[in-house]
């Protein structure tokens, strides 16, 4: 084991102690504090992105909502991402929407037709309820039509059971 003169033991200490503190001052609080360096990739795509448009709603709000097999009932994650829709229309008021609805469920065309067009009016009735004007807003069911994913596996077929919330670029009619 080796010994140091008590100088040196304190100078060691010392530059332990440095070395320490810088270490820890890069780390600047954690993300969350007003000092953390913010990453090139968030800064970047922010800069890309204006408030307000069509990319604006797709990145940062979210344009899909998701139901269970055979269902138009919203669960609390779609509620969440309407409600995100709601705020982000409501300070977007120039912009009209189709809500698309789409499903992938046991039954025939008919039916899938029917399931999908009250997916969209589940969503419709949802964003007029806090506070998107009606007139806004129009729908319709695609049932099978545009799937994502054609196989027998739940995880393709989940993905299916969507309503789209699409910005128009002109006032519907």
């Amino acid at each position: 084991m080796t010994t140091f003169h008590p100088m040196v033991r304190s100078a060691l200490a010392a530059v332990s102690l440095i070395v320490t503190s810088i270490a820890l001052a890069g780390c600047g609080g954690g993300a969350g504090s007003p000092s953390a360096p913010v990453p090139a990739a968030v800064s970047n795509q922010a800069s890309l992105t204006s408030p307000g448009t069509e990319e604006d709603f797709m990145v940062n709000i979210g344009r899909r909502t998701y139901f269970t097999e055979g269902s138009a009932n919203l669960d609390s994650t779609a509620k969440v991402t309407l409600e995100k829709q709601a705020a982000w229309l409501s300070q977007n008021p120039q912009w009209p929407i189709k809500i698309q609805g789409f499903a992938d469920d046991p039954g025939n065309a008919a039916a899938n037709v029917s399931l999908s067009q009250k997916r969209a009016e589940a969503v419709r009735n949802y964003l007029v309820s806090l506070g998107v004007a009606p007139e806004r807003i129009s729908v319709k069911g695609y049932g099978r039509e545009r799937l994502i994913q054609d196989c027998p596996d739940i995880s393709c077929k989940s993905q299916n059971r969507r309503v789209i919330t699409n910005l128009q670029d002109e006032p519907i009619g």
